[in-house]
């Protein structure tokens, strides 16, 4: 497959024969790592680390030097996109992101455009390009974005949130406006992580980070469509190869039918839905990504294997599942710990796929 010396993670996500479940950890290059931190500090900011075609290379890559990971993905935000619109995102420390121009009216609502992906957005695509060829075919390199909603949340509230009480007065007061970002956005995200197929990403993940903040109907209305959307629009074969697609809500193992529905290669799982069950309901349409608790991963090793041989059991024979944790790795686990988890699938994991 595009000579890659390991392809099966693409393989699981199209749902082919492999040798043994692939894996890979959401945030696997991050805090927890004592060289990410040293690399950061090196870089000066948050920020200029993603800016910097080689740092966040090197991050990228840092992972893979230890430990036996099957994919590696593009060390970036999810706020590049509303960063290029001109919203002024700032990140404090302790607090998270900050946008100095929210977007709470029609009136900012129609400010917005789609980036340029090759002047406001190229320092991302310059770094999947250096990625691409750093990796060697090695692994493959996925790409990634922020739905629209998980976007749309960040822009309205201002920056992090825990009530979304703006984001959802505009979403039941005024749902045109946010209809009218969530376009944008949608137009944007489409633009984007097609800049990143074309730069070399090998499969895309779309992050749904607080679609299950909304009841079924406003998940449908304001968060689904627009990732179908997405899915309608992305390039799914580049250079004659099938780029897959993750689609990943949190939180949102109620809708994975609809998700399925979209046309998406693959799904995403957080710790609280049933893999076995999951399987169950849409296994033969998509590929399931996950789905271990993060905080498994402060548990001793021994614990750590006994969830990764219980989750491989549930899932059950075949391909068409990649091995990952429910969300991000925790910036305070041992990278040791990280370590136990992912040789646990290296090793435990083939017996699932002998004929």
């Amino acid at each position: 497959m595009s000579g890659l010396q390991n392809d099966r993670f693409l393989r699981a996500l199209l749902r082919q024969p492999v040798d043994r479940t692939p894996v890979w950890m959401m945030r696997q290059a991050g805090r927890y790592l004592p060289e990410y931190r040293a690399t950061r500090a090196q870089a000066g900011s948050f920020m200029d680390l993603c800016r910097n075609a080689e740092l966040a290379c090197e991050v990228t890559l840092q992972p893979l030097e230890r430990f036996p990971l099957d994919a590696a993905i593009l060390f970036s935000d999810i706020l590049t996109i509303p960063d290029a619109m001109g919203l002024g995102l700032r990140f404090e420390t302790g607090e998270g992101p900050i946008f100095d121009k929210p977007v709470r009216s029609m009136a900012d609502a129609k400010k917005l455009y789609v980036p340029d992906m090759g002047s406001e957005l190229g320092y991302v695509m310059n770094a999947v390009s250096t990625i691409r060829k750093a990796l060697n075919g090695r692994v493959p390199l996925i790409g990634f974005s922020g739905s629209p909603w998980t976007l749309a949340t960040y822009m309205v509230e201002g920056g992090s949130s825990k009530t979304f009480s703006k984001v959802k007065a505009m979403m039941y007061d005024e749902p045109a406006t946010l209809h009218h970002i969530l376009d944008v956005l949608a137009d944007s995200v489409i633009a984007y992580l097609n800049a990143q197929i074309e730069s070399g990403a090998q499969a895309v993940q779309v992050f749904d980070t607080w679609g299950g903040v909304l009841t079924p109907r406003d998940y449908k209305e304001f968060s689904l469509n627009y990732m179908a959307k997405i899915v309608d629009g992305l390039k799914r074969e580049h250079n004659g190869v099938k780029i897959p697609v993750i689609l990943f809500t949190k939180g949102g193992g109620q809708w994975l039918e609809a998700l399925a529905d979209t046309g998406a290669d693959a799904l995403g799982l957080d710790w609280t839905t049933d893999i076995h069950d999951a399987r169950r309901r849409v296994g033969d349409r998509v590929a399931l990504q996950g789905n271990m608790d993060p905080s498994m991963l402060y548990a001793s090793p021994a614990r750590i294997r006994e969830e990764v041989a219980s989750i491989l059991s549930q899932y059950g024979h075949g391909s068409g599942h990649v091995f990952n944790l429910g969300h991000g790795i925790h910036p305070e686990v041992d990278p040791e710990h990280a370590r136990a988890f992912i040789e646990a699938v290296v090793s435990l994991s083939p017996a699932y796929h002998q004929a």
